[in-house]
């Protein structure tokens, strides 16, 4: 038996072609497979090229592939799949699914096909499935929409402005009143200060990590912004755990993204743990370490009705690029 995984983002779009014991037998490789941002034709074609590559690769024909899962960047609301349905049919895979990237990546981090998971990156997002297969998901709209809170942009904001409020009396004193000047290439606050404000620039999204490294070192103000957006995380998982109804089951929240991913500090992720537990008293938080990719090639398995056995779990979760 063939299955085709798919992982179309923003920046590339990556195929995978495996057997039923987890083999790989081909992957191609393509750009923007994104709808939103590259376009429909651009990103349509970016996902067959992919697509097609790993076919050529392992001598296959789409014909032959019992089923296909395809994990789209920008598949948020139903307006999108409007869009993605008869662009994704008229690849011709006869069996085939779409899911929005974010549940590609909860089933990587996972053994079972329902869970939750979190990706703080530049952006938010958080998803969830329960046992009946039912989905929701949250977040990459930005503040405006409720969303955003501790993604590395809005880490970097609340990295300067603590530097800001440190130096001028209005906050609490913080370590990184001296790691964002000197990481910005200023002598001072007062040099930094006055050229953002008379330049109107924006703090870089880099900042992010100088949170994790002065919370490492004990600062107050930088643990506190850390479990605050634990907090926040844990609380946007737990609203659509309430939704689904998963309170009382066992299953992982999968963390991503690189915000998630920094050990330079626990801060963040002990409070995402103490939320969620208080929701659902039976979850695992579990971090992702596999290539999402992965996680398109399980969607699929499960999608035919294969019970992936542990060992074709194992398999998968060896693979590297």
């Amino acid at each position: 038996m063939l299955f085709l995984g798919i992982d179309a983002g923003g920046t590339k779009t990556h195929a995978l072609l495996v057997n039923e014991k987890g083999q790989v037998l081909g992957q191609g490789h393509s750009g923007n497979g994104n709808h939103q941002t590259a376009g429909e034709e651009a990103a349509r074609t970016h996902i067959e090229q992919a697509c097609q590559s790993a076919l050529r690769s392992a001598g296959a024909t789409k014909e032959g592939v019992d089923f296909a899962c395809f994990g789209l960047a920008g598949a948020d609301r139903e307006p999108d799949y409007a869009i993605l349905r008869p662009m994704i049919g008229s690849l011709r895979y006869e069996r085939h699914a779409i899911a929005c990237d974010t549940m590609i990546a909860m089933r990587a981090g996972t053994h079972q096909s329902h869970g939750a998971v979190i990706i703080s990156g530049t952006g938010f997002n958080s998803a969830a499935r329960n046992r009946a297969g039912q989905e929701l998901q949250y977040g990459g709209f930005g503040f405006l929409y409720g969303d955003g809170q501790g993604s590395g942009s809005d880490l970097a904001v609340h990295a300067f402005r603590s530097a800001i409020r440190s130096w001028d009396g209005r906050g609490e004193p913080t370590r990184l009143m001296e790691l964002v000047p000197e990481y910005m290439g200023y002598a001072t606050v007062q040099a930094m200060y006055d050229d953002v404000l008379d330049h109107n620039k924006r703090p870089p999204m880099a900042l992010a990590k100088l949170v994790f490294q002065a919370a490492a070192e004990g600062d107050v103000v930088s643990i506190g912004i850390l479990t605050e957006a634990g907090r926040e995380h844990g609380n946007a998982v737990n609203a659509l755990i309430k939704r689904l109804g998963m309170e009382d089951d066992s299953f992982d929240v999968v963390l991503g993204g690189s915000v998630l991913s920094r050990g330079s500090s626990p801060h963040m992720v002990d409070a995402i743990s103490r939320e969620v537990s208080a929701t659902a008293p039976h979850t695992r938080i579990v971090q992702l370490t596999v290539d999402p990719v992965i996680g398109a090639v399980m969607s699929a398995m499960d999608c035919a009705g294969i019970s992936i056995a542990d060992e074709t779990d194992a398999a998968l979760r060896t693979i590297t690029f």
